[in-house]
């Protein structure tokens, strides 16, 4: 710092931004991070939790405390960034640590994964983590033939079922959802469908197995359980991994057999032993890709509720005209011609992302800037991101807190790069030495086929939004659909 006879001269960023202390406190330990855990699940709900660090501070770079907090997390204490230039630091991988710090402030079982841990949870700096990386692009490559086919198969199906229950009143989609979305992606990786191998309940067990690896992060488990047994159950201890025994133990069987060719690539072509491709082909089949597609198509649906008719009838002419282009065959290329569709989804991920919250650890000692302040962060400090809220910058964003279907198309493309649900830029492409989704791509081309499906059978549909199943997923019923007036 220079000093003069009158004034001292305010340090600054290189970019040239005043460098000034992170706003923001942890209050009393013990005491303030359960205070603030329950605020978080319970009183204002996650987006009124860092809406009120921001206004408080007037700052979108704010210490706070991140839930689950004491007792189930070493430490609670995070530096959040929360508008969409600082999130940005979280995707630099020379910056941000990103080993054990999937979930945040707390750590899985290694237990649930058979002793190893996933490639979600290792840095980029782990010899494991390109060998793993490497593998999963190759599994992508080897099977995108199939994503098409086999989700057309899985989602037939599951809105012939949705049909014929909807004679007998309103139909949960999210319970079918859950079975479909499992299906469709063994099939597409593996070539296997575990409904027709492990029987009706391979979705259950899947379900429990990731209860037990995100129950610090749901909000809640049923609306008639008071909150402060909610709380106990779920945010204080961990629940005991053997409850997921026998049920992984039949999906580790099934997809030994079902991917017998994929793990010997894994070995010959990577140099990964069978048991770290085993387990880290269950999870990035089971917790990556269908976790995310079930929530995900939740997602899509309820802000197709909310958008109305109109939106129905213009995503049916585009969708409608785009097949009959091509051969009355919904393909590659006429995906590529609905730009609406695609717009429709890349705004639900921009509102809703499947996951909510992205995390990191400063390597050194580092500068972070938000749009007009800049602060220092300490090595060895956990950063949070909270991407619903970055993502509705409204110095990015016109409107940032509504779904605008047609924000992406045309001009708007320009701010794609603004839209972080892979843990990076939508314009950026995964690498092996970054912690990008190696499945970006197939994501939304799983999106636009589900806008794309049921705009095909239908000119437009009832359903509703009930609340949110554990705080993870909103919960969607269907009331009553119209059959498509053209094919």
């Amino acid at each position: 710092m220079v000093k003069s006879s009158t004034s001292t001269t305010q340090e600054q960023s290189p970019s040239g931004l005043p460098i000034k202390p992170i706003p923001g406190n942890y209050g009393i330990p013990i005491l303030s991070p359960i205070y603030d855990r329950l605020h978080y699940y319970y009183f204002q709900g996650h987006m009124g939790y860092f809406k009120s660090h921001v206004v408080k501070n007037n700052s979108t770079v704010v210490r706070m405390n991140m839930a689950p907090g004491i007792f189930i997390s070493r430490n609670p204490r995070v530096v959040a960034v929360l508008d969409a230039k600082s999130f940005r630091i979280l995707f630099d991988p020379s910056k941000i640590e990103k080993k054990d710090i999937v979930t945040g402030t707390y750590m899985p079982s290694l237990s649930l994964y058979s002793g190893i841990r996933p490639m979600i949870y290792l840095d980029t700096t782990e010899q494991l983590h390109s060998s793993l990386k490497s593998f999963s692009f190759h599994l992508l490559a080897s099977r995108k033939s199939q994503f098409i086919p086999t989700f057309l198969e899985a989602y037939s199906s599951l809105f012939d079922l949705i049909e014929t229950k909807l004679a007998s009143g309103p139909v949960e989609f999210n319970s079918l959802n859950q079975s479909s979305a499992f299906d469709f992606t063994c099939n597409a990786f593996l070539g296997a469908v575990p409904s027709e191998v492990i029987g009706s309940s391979a979705s259950n067990k899947v379900a429990i197995w990731l209860l037990l690896q995100l129950h610090p992060l749901a909000s809640r488990l049923t609306k008639f359980i008071p909150w402060p047994i909610d709380d106990l159950l779920l945010h204080c201890v961990p629940l005991p991994p053997c409850l997921a025994r026998s049920d992984y133990e039949a999906l580790e069987e099934f997809f030994s057999k079902a991917g017998e060719s994929l793990l010997e690539d894994a070995a010959n072509k990577f140099g990964l032993s069978r048991h770290e491709a085993l387990h880290n082909l269950i999870f990035m089949t089971s917790f990556n890709a269908n976790a995310a597609f079930k929530i995900f198509m939740a997602i899509i649906l309820k802000w197709l509720v909310y958008a109305g008719e109109t939106l129905h009838h213009r995503l049916a002419h585009e969708i409608r005209s785009a097949v009959k282009s091509s051969n009355g065959t919904i393909t590659l290329n006429a995906l590529g011609n609905m730009e609406l569709t695609k717009s429709v989804v890349l705004e639900a991920l921009r509102l809703d992302p499947p996951v909510e919250n992205q995390f990191g650890r400063a390597r050194t000692d580092l500068i972070i800037e938000s749009h007009d302040t800049a602060f220092r962060v300490k090595k060895g400090e956990l950063i949070c991101g909270y991407q619903p809220l970055a993502m509705r910058d409204e110095k990015v964003f016109t409107n940032a807190e509504e779904f605008i279907p047609d924000r992406f198309v045309g001009e708007g493309k320009k701010l794609l790069e603004y839209v972080y649900w892979s843990n990076g830029p939508e314009t950026a492409a995964p690498t092996i030495g970054d912690k990008q989704c190696p499945a970006k791509d197939m994501v939304i081309l799983v999106g636009r086929l589900f806008v794309a499906h049921l705009f095909l059978r239908y000119d437009t549909f009832s359903a509703v939004h009930e609340g949110m199943l554990l705080g993870l997923e909103p919960r969607m019923v269907f009331k009553s659909v119209k059959k498509a007036s053209d094919q």
